[in-house]
């Protein structure tokens, strides 16, 4: 690609994909992400790098791929894919700070208010389906959940999947747009007081409130605190749908149930075992059940209100 790495070639925090900062003899570090193969189709890459152009061209602050002339943004080096990026340096949110809450309800809103604007053609939607019920399959069918859990796990997912789809049918249809996806604060880096999104890896089409439930936590009180924070910043450049707010728990456990299977589905990947060497243990097994158990009992309470 024509630049001259220095040899400081660092391995970053990414397990899905391979990342790597690349120091150069005569500029500025890059980033350099090879995609995992066939995770992503070329077509789906190519929407998230498009996204991450529309948004950067309005001065929304994301952190684009690089374009190459004849070569576009989305490179192959033999059966790899990957892309470069400019190295950005930034500190997580202190999300513990209302302002801050303010501040990221802004940004947010105007990600959404550009995402409403077109529809992606190739990205997947979020969906019980994907997220939840193929989960299920997959631990069971594999083998994963031990003997003496393996029924307590299955009568509790179930009951799991049942009350998502009671809770999806009851807010009715839903306004799907282009959202980040995964907009967790580890994909968040604040400078300059701007909170800059990055890692699009997972840009879904789904509702809204998937981009703003993971900014809450705490207790009762303290999350809507924070979501009344968030959502005045958010109005101000995008309509904040109320009716969205009876989704979060049951978004929190379709992303339980997700991970769980994710760890799985890649535990055949040397760099899973090493990096997490908790999972798949009896004690892992037996402290999930426990949290599903404790969705179920999340699920049962009035979602947080905007007052």
């Amino acid at each position: 690609m024509g630049y001259t790495p220095d040899a400081r070639i660092y391995p970053l925090n990414s397990y899905e994909n391979r990342v790597y900062q690349v120091g150069l003899e005569d500029g500025p570090s890059i980033v350099v992400k090879f995609y995992r193969p066939d995770r992503w189709s070329s077509e789906q890459i190519l929407e998230e790098h498009a996204f991450t152009r529309e948004l950067a061209d309005l001065e929304i602050p994301v952190v684009p791929p690089m374009e190459f002339s004849g070569q576009g943004s989305l490179l192959r080096h033999e059966a790899f894919q990957f892309a470069i990026f400019p190295q950005f340096i930034g500190r997580p949110p202190e999300l513990d700070d209302l302002d801050n809450l303010l501040i990221m309800g802004r940004f947010v809103g105007r990600i959404h208010a550009v995402g409403a604007q077109s529809s992606f053609q190739h990205r997947e939607h979020i969906s019980i389906e994907r997220f939840a019920i193929q989960s299920r399959q997959f631990l069971l069918e594999n083998d994963f959940i031990p003997q003496d859990l393996r029924p307590a796990y299955e009568s509790t997912s179930q009951v799991l999947i049942d009350r998502i789809e009671q809770c999806f049918a009851a807010v009715g249809k839903l306004d799907q747009l282009r959202i980040h996806g995964d907009c967790h604060p580890g994909n968040v880096l604040w400078r300059d007081d701007t909170p800059h999104f990055v890692d699009f890896d997972d840009t879904v089409t789904g509702p809204a409130i998937q981009d703003l439930w993971m900014m809450l936590s705490g207790d009762r009180n303290q999350r809507q605190a924070q979501l009344l924070e968030l959502v005045e910043g958010y109005n101000e450049f995008y309509d904040f749908k109320v009716r969205e707010l009876a989704l979060v728990e049951a978004l929190r456990t379709m992303r339980l149930m997700h991970y769980s299977a994710w760890l799985a589905r890649r535990w055949g990947d040397p760099a899973f075992p090493m990096n997490f060497p908790w999972f798949n243990t009896d004690r892992y097994w037996a402290e999930h059940v426990l949290e599903l158990k404790e969705q179920v009992s999340a699920l049962d309470e009035p979602p947080l209100e905007l007052i």
